[in-house]
């Protein structure tokens, strides 16, 4: 009897040892040191060769290597560093629950769109320690003014810059370049120039405003800044990623366009670059990948997320009902591009498997393939557009609950701050320790036109929680927490 039980157990363990996932895992493994079970016995097998032929100094290898890696060092781009970054956290005189919020709108619109506000409120996901604008409270008594929206910006941008100097050590009058991205307000002098006089940067610093681009623009504003980098010789580059959630506020009736009003909330990231050799050993990052994909050409992409007036003149920003749908389908073109400057071969060569068995061989009952990013990422800071976005998107990916920590615990505690929300989940995985060096960080953001964009870091450090100070540093103790599905409100 104890023969027959340690021989199933014998076979149970088996069983288990040849299951799907770890022969995928072995088959990872295989692939991934394959070039150097095949590369390093072929040049020595060749330099036998060749001094049987025509004798060669032993120093041949090392000199064809040097040649070899001259050649691939000229034609790839220049490293971009990620110094460092600063999220701004308002002040507590700037935080405002959801009931207050519900209270202001009460005052403000019907009761229809009051009761359709709250059902939004009451789902979203949100913390009653988000932040807005003092000029939210102060409706309907008085409208929204142009120089509040100015005023605004200049407290979150400045703020976030500040901490951000502070941090890096480094000199305003380095910077080279400046971009700043902002959805929905555009003022003149711009942005930028604000930040140039605020600072009193040099004459010669390149400036760049950015908006109209929804919240994927602060990854677009990357790519910029690394576009620039490549063609300046030992500068830095300021990314600024904020929004106005005041100039966007819409003030009538349409169902689409109320949904802004109970989303977006204060916030800016201040981002700093640089191409300077010197400081790889400083930094906390180097830029590896960007991919942007743009959905534009087609017209229901296109006006997913779209800026318009109602039949009574009020400006808002519609949100279709097929947004989900559209959101889906840009981030499978996206991963389409990243997958393989990312994945593994391993999965490359299963996922082309799949390719052939649904396309030549016509094998539509098989299941999909879903490449397995995380053997290519260990962190995932995907834009805290909504709960339903980060939950369509940890369907698509297979992710656990830990992999979408840093962006529902962003999402409760400070809302969709638009495109500085990657910033804040980062500053997250920071607060907690979790960033060691060697991590690969996969970055995405979602926006109108429609645009999906990735960034992908590595991390040339391990991130040390004791000595940072960012806008989580305070409170992580108290993360992650339950959010309900539905937290009531009251009219």
């Amino acid at each position: 009897m104890a023969m027959e039980q340690n021989i199933a157990s014998a076979q149970q363990s088996q069983s288990t040892f040849f299951s799907f996932k770890n022969i995928k895992l072995g088959f990872h493994f295989l692939i991934s040191y394959a070039p150097y079970l095949i590369i390093i016995p072929a040049l020595l097998t060749l330099g036998d060769l060749k001094n049987r032929i025509i004798p060669m100094p032993k120093s041949w290898p090392i000199i064809v290597i040097v040649f070899l890696a001259t050649l691939y060092f000229r034609g790839r781009p220049g490293n971009v560093y990620l110094v460092d970054f600063a999220c701004y956290k308002p002040d507590r005189a700037d935080m405002m629950s959801k009931q207050e919020l519900l209270n202001i709108m009460s005052s403000t619109f019907d009761n229809e769109a009051v009761h359709f506000q709250k059902k939004v409120l009451e789902r979203s996901g949100y913390s009653d320690k988000t932040y807005l604008p003092g000029s939210i409270r102060i409706l309907p008594a008085k409208l929204l003014t142009f120089d509040e929206s100015r005023m605004g910006l200049e407290k979150v941008m400045f703020g976030a810059i500040d901490d951000l100097l502070v941090k890096t050590k480094v000199k305003a009058c380095e910077i080279g370049i400046v971009i700043v991205n902002i959805g929905l307000y555009n003022p003149t002098p711009s942005l930028s120039a604000m930040i140039v006089n605020h600072y009193k940067l040099g004459v010669d610093v390149l400036t760049y405003n950015i908006s109209g681009m929804g919240c994927s623009a602060g990854l677009i504003s990357i790519d910029l800044a690394n576009r620039l980098l490549q063609t300046q010789v030992s500068t830095y580059a300021l990314v600024v990623s904020t929004e106005s959630n005041d100039s966007g506020y819409y003030l009538g009736k349409d169902r689409s366009k109320l949904v802004s009003n109970c989303l977006f909330r204060m916030g800016a990231a201040a981002i700093l670059l640089s191409n300077h050799f010197s400081d790889s050993n400083c930094s906390k990052y180097k830029l590896m990948h960007v991919v942007r994909t743009h959905k534009g050409a087609d017209d229901k992409a296109f006006k997913s997320i779209y800026q318009e007036q109602d039949e009574d003149g009020n400006i808002g920003i519609s949100l279709s009902k097929g947004l989900m749908v559209v959101a889906g389908e840009t981030l499978k073109s996206n991963i389409t591009t990243l997958g393989p400057l990312v994945l593994p071969v391993s999965e490359q060569i299963l996922y082309f498997a799949y390719i052939i068995a649904r396309k030549i061989f016509k094998m539509k009952n098989i299941k999909p393939y879903i490449p397995d990013f995380k053997l290519a990422f260990d962190h995932f800071f995907i834009h805290a557009g909504g709960r339903a976005v980060l939950d369509e998107i940890k369907t698509n990916l297979e992710l656990t609950e830990w992999h979408m920590e840093p962006s529902r615990m962003t999402l409760y505690r400070f809302g969709n701050t638009s495109s500085s929300s990657v910033w804040y989940e980062l500053a997250y995985s920071e607060a907690k320790g979790r960033i060691k060096k060697g991590d690969r960080a996969w970055q995405i953001g979602f926006g109108s036109g429609f645009k999906c964009n990735s960034v992908v870091w590595h991390a040339l450090k391990t991130i040390n929680p004791a000595m940072e100070k960012n806008p989580w540093t305070d409170e992580i103790q108290d993360f992650p927490v339950n959010v309900p599905e539905i937290m009531p409100l009251s009219v």
